[in-house]
């Protein structure tokens, strides 16, 4: 078990956003996070990294904050940095390798080797994203939260992402993903948490569960 929620609830000032949300989440595994538009996605995914706290109900959380790592809708990225000097100061600020060879082999992996030397206020959306994907995936951490990471990636890019995803769960990761493509990425995860009315739709294995029409692409609270 690498986290477990207990009755966990959320609200923002009088808006309930969860309620009472139990599971426990294993090791090396990727979980699929579904919902409607505003159920509570984002949130819940802020709470279980650490970024937001739970208005109620307890979580239990067995992995070092350093092995977290998170990656939202805002890239975290220094647009006047180049892609390797942004790499080196997340590499130096989580006591990480730095050297050249070892941030240019981790740039190849998201095919933004040929950009390693450019500033990163001239990337696309996709490659932005994808050096953000890059400063998390060179973290190699235990436990990985993605909220609509394909957000803005051409179908070359998404698959990066994706084979990145399943390297983490291959090294033994587990993997928290909210997608913009339910349908497509089902068969890439191993469990589904679906948010259903501030709730606990359903837990449990990927392939017992059907998204219905409730279930669309979009933006969260």
């Amino acid at each position: 078990m690498m986290l477990r929620l207990n009755k966990l609830s959320k609200f923002y000032g009088s808006k309930l956003v969860l309620k009472n949300i139990s599971f426990e989440l294993p090791k090396g595994k990727v979980l699929l996070l579904v919902g409607e538009n505003g159920a509570g996605k984002s949130t819940l995914l802020k709470v279980m990294s650490g970024l937001a706290r739970s208005s109620g109900g307890d979580m239990e959380c067995r992995v070092a904050q350093d092995k977290i790592a998170y990656v939202g809708h805002q890239t975290f990225i220094y647009p006047a940095l180049t892609a390797m000097e942004n790499l080196r100061f997340w590499a130096k600020l989580y006591q990480r390798k730095d050297d050249e060879d070892f941030l240019m082999s981790v740039l190849e992996r998201v095919e933004l080797r040929a950009a390693a030397y450019e500033e990163a206020g001239t990337f696309s959306r996709g490659m932005a994203q994808r050096l953000s994907l890059a400063r998390v995936f060179m973290l190699e951490p235990e436990l990985l939260f993605l909220d609509e990471p394909g957000t803005g990636l051409d179908q070359r890019s998404l698959g990066i992402l994706h084979r990145e995803i399943a390297a983490a769960r291959e090294r033994g990761a587990t993997v928290v993903w909210v997608s913009h493509d339910v349908k497509d990425d089902l068969r890439r995860a191993d469990m589904v948490c679906e948010i259903a009315r501030h709730s606990l739709g359903y837990f449990g294995p990927a392939q017992d569960y059907t998204p219905h029409g409730a279930i669309v692409s979009g933006g969260d609270a």
